[in-house]
Order: structure tokens, then C-alpha cells, then sequence
């Protein structure tokens, strides 16, 4: 009895909204769900897929490595391997996928009102509140690292100049910071909101800074 002849297989091919708009094209590369939350971590400087997988609750091992390879195909992100003694292998955004900066910040922004009362099954990272506090703290005249001290960890974030290839923020402690601010989520949220100032926060004592150099100064408002 011959053979029954398979029906060739299909190539392996992105949805899209084929649509002849920029919006449309736009959400081709980054409509997916869990690819904009992959952008945020990346923000942070390159990253090992377990650090990934830790820092995205929720995401399956098979959609991450699917979502990393589609951002590998679109241009978004590149994987390379570092040297010995590390030797483990890392993703990191590309120029293209660093363009994303002011649309995650643009969309934290919006996204804000809609935080009210934590529910008992958010997770929670310290490094998730720099997005909103990068807008506030991008207004500073002065460049350099602020440490970041919340109840929930630290984080810390680059105020103009080059990030270095380490990217904008980064989680826990910097191996050199310029200034020290301790503050709460809720604090970091309405200045983010645009609620209130560093200025009139420093004045009322809701904001402590440590730090010598001109970018501690100008957080003091001295």
C-alpha cells in the first residue's frame, strides 16, 4: 500500500495584524504578552534567562525562550556568551530594543492611577518602581548613580550620561552610587504621578538623601 504523501510543512511565521500602519507594525514585534515585561528587565543590563524566568513570575519556561527568540528575530534583543569564569550566556536589549525606554516609561505613567492596594497575589520586585521614578529623576541637571532604598529592596538608576551598557537601572545596590534616597512605594508612586515634587518630598522628611556630591545636593534641593 503506497505511502500517504504529508502536506509540506508550514514555515514558522509571527501573527500580525497585517496592517499598513505604524501602530500596527509596532505591535507585531511587541504585542505579545510578557514582551514588554521582558523589555522592562532588560532595561536593567543584560540578563541571564533564569535571572528572567525569577524576575517574571508567572511566565512559563517555553513562552519565555519563545518570546526571547521572537525579540532575537525582530531585532529587539541579542544573546551572547560571556567569557570564562562566567560562561553562561546572556540577553541584552539592542539600540532598537532601547528605543522602548519612553514607551515603558510612558506607559508606567499611565498605568499609575491604576495601582491602589496591593493584592495578595502581586508579586513584587524593588526594580519595578524605577520606571516610574525615572521620569522624576531624568529632570535632574546633574549625571549620575542614585541608590534607591525601599522597604522592598533597592534598586539604582542612571540620571543622564551614558548607561554603559549596564543599562538605565539595575537591581540592588551600585558598586559606586553618587547619591542614597531612602523612600516608600507609595512615595516613589506619587512622584511618579506627578502628585508632588523631590523638592517639596525632601522638604516634609518624606525623602532621606545621602550623599556629598552635587547630585546629592541637588536632590536635597540645596
Amino acid at each position: 500500500m503506497p505511502r500517504q504523501q504529508q502536506p509540506p510543512a508550514r514555515s514558522a511565521r509571527r501573527r500580525s495584524y497585517d496592517q499598513f500602519c505604524a501602530t500596527a507594525r509596532a505591535l507585531d514585534s511587541v504585542g505579545d504578552r510578557w514582551t514588554l515585561l521582558i523589555v522592562r528587565e532588560l532595561l536593567a543590563g543584560p540578563r541571564r534567562y533564569t535571572d528572567l524566568h525569577a524576575d517574571l513570575p508567572g511566565v512559563s519556561t517555553d513562552v519565555l525562550a519563545s518570546r526571547l527568540k521572537d525579540m532575537e528575530q525582530s531585532g529587539l534583543a541579542t544573546r551572547r556568551r560571556l567569557p570564562p569564569p562566567a560562561a553562561a550566556s546572556v540577553y541584552e536589549l539592542t539600540e532598537r530594543g532601547h528605543g522602548l525606554l519612553p514607551v515603558l516609561a510612558a506607559l508606567a505613567e499611565w498605568g499609575a492611577p491604576a495601582i491602589g492596594e496591593r493584592r495578595p497575589t502581586d508579586a513584587v520586585r524593588a526594580h519595578w518602581f524605577a520606571l516610574p521614578l525615572l521620569r522624576v529623576l531624568d529632570g535632574l541637571a546633574h549625571e549620575g548613580v542614585v541608590e534607591v532604598h525601599l522597604d522592598e529592596g533597592e534598586f539604582h538608576v542612571r540620571v543622564g550620561g551614558p548607561a554603559d551598557g549596564e543599562g538605565v537601572y539595575g537591581d540592588g545596590p551600585a558598586a559606586h552610587a553618587d547619591a542614597r534616597i531612602t523612600l516608600d512605594v507609595e512615595l516613589c508612586l506619587a512622584l511618579g504621578r506627578g502628585e508632588c515634587t523631590l523638592a517639596e518630598a525632601a522638604k516634609d522628611g518624606r525623602i532621606e538623601v545621602v550623599g556629598e556630591g552635587p547630585l546629592a545636593g541637588e536632590l536635597r534641593s540645596e
